[in-house]
């Protein structure tokens, strides 16, 4: 049975399955769904936690040790967690055999908790459908535009807020399907309001007053080619005690990005087809365009490639200035004339 991640969530209140798959690329909701059964293990007295995953240059997770952690007793509990974490979905020949061998016979005392960041159709198998017969399979498809503002809503209910239709579709136009954005952003009004239905006016207030200068504006400021309101937001995170290492992340994937759509300009492919494979909403898509006309697809690679030398500087890997080369980075995003400062 093909649950979503909320159904899987609400599911685990009448007690715990032997096997879970929780896979897709909407990330917050496979995290949630996953430390939701987590948490229903810890309330069910499972207090022993195993976690196999590829380590090194290994591709796959150890399969023999899984095998063997599942024919082995729990040693410190009645009963035992364990985590497979397959972050592109697939566990090949072997890894389905061992899958389906302990969804043909699940051992009493363990229950076993799947995890992929990626999923479609063709993922699943013979042995995902063995997960289905004996536990649950939940998949975190991604949110389409139209089923934004229903997320949200339910999302807020749970946070024990109330908003009108428009000021929760003002929300879901800000954050244009990032959930986390989302998550984030009803976290800091959980916070913020002061009781009463958020009507449009006092959620714009209220999310303006939690969020002056925020990351996702930030890229924004840069990919729209304003050069002087990226210097003032970078100032402002700043001024606010934010860091460098928790700015790249969206940062990074936002050049990640637009360079991936160049390099599908450059090669004649079909934009909004690849706009459509990328996820991107019609509202962010004319800032895409715009910085794609400033530059060409190696100077996007280039781009990137710069951003993983700050990351190396945040870090301590390599000297510099942190907050000064980001700034020089995305100046030279926002400003053509400005690349030449991007230069190490």
């Amino acid at each position: 049975m093909e649950l979503k991640p909320e159904q899987l969530v609400a599911q685990l209140e009448s007690g715990l399955r032997p096997a879970y798959l929780i896979a897709g690329a909407e990330l917050l909701r496979v995290l949630e769904a996953a430390d939701a059964v987590r948490a229903a293990a810890r309330a069910q007295g499972i207090t022993e936690r195993e976690v196999h995953e590829a380590e090194g240059n290994a591709r796959e997770p150890d399969w023999n040790a899984l095998a063997a952690s599942f024919a082995a007793p729990s040693l410190f509990a009645a009963r035992r967690l364990v985590e497979l974490r397959l972050p592109g979905g697939k566990p090949g020949k072997e890894g389905a055999q061992v899958i389906a061998e302990f969804c043909a016979n699940p051992p009493a005392d363990v229950v076993l908790l799947i995890t992929a960041n990626d999923w479609s159709r063709q993922h699943g198998g013979a042995w995902s459908e063995a997960i289905a017969r004996i536990g649950a399979v939940a998949v975190a498809w991604p949110i389409k535009p139209h089923e934004l503002p229903d997320w949200i809503e339910r999302r807020l209910r749970a946070r024990g807020l109330r908003a009108d239709r428009d000021a929760v579709q003002l929300l879901a136009d800000r954050v244009e399907g990032n959930l986390l954005a989302a998550a984030q952003e009803i976290d800091k009004l959980a916070l913020l309001a002061d009781g009463g239905t958020l009507d449009v006016a006092r959620m714009q207030a209220v999310v303006a007053d939690a969020a002056r200068y925020d990351v996702f504006r930030l890229t924004d400021a840069a990919l729209n080619g304003q050069p002087a309101q990226v210097s003032r937001m970078l100032a402002g995170l700043r001024a606010e005690g934010e860091q460098v290492p928790g700015l790249l992340g969206m940062v990074i994937m936002e050049l990640q990005r637009t360079a991936q759509l160049a390099r599908a300009a450059a090669r004649g492919a079909n934009l909004a087809a690849e706009f459509r494979a990328q996820r991107v909403w019609d509202s962010k898509q004319p800032v895409y365009r715009r910085a794609l006309q400033r530059h060409p697809a190696p100077r996007w690679e280039g781009f990137v490639a710069e951003a993983g030398r700050v990351d190396r500087i945040a870090k301590g890997r390599e000297a510099g200035d942190a907050w000064q080369v980001l700034e020089r980075l995305l100046l030279a995003v926002a400003e053509p004339r400005a690349v030449r400062l991007a230069a190490p």
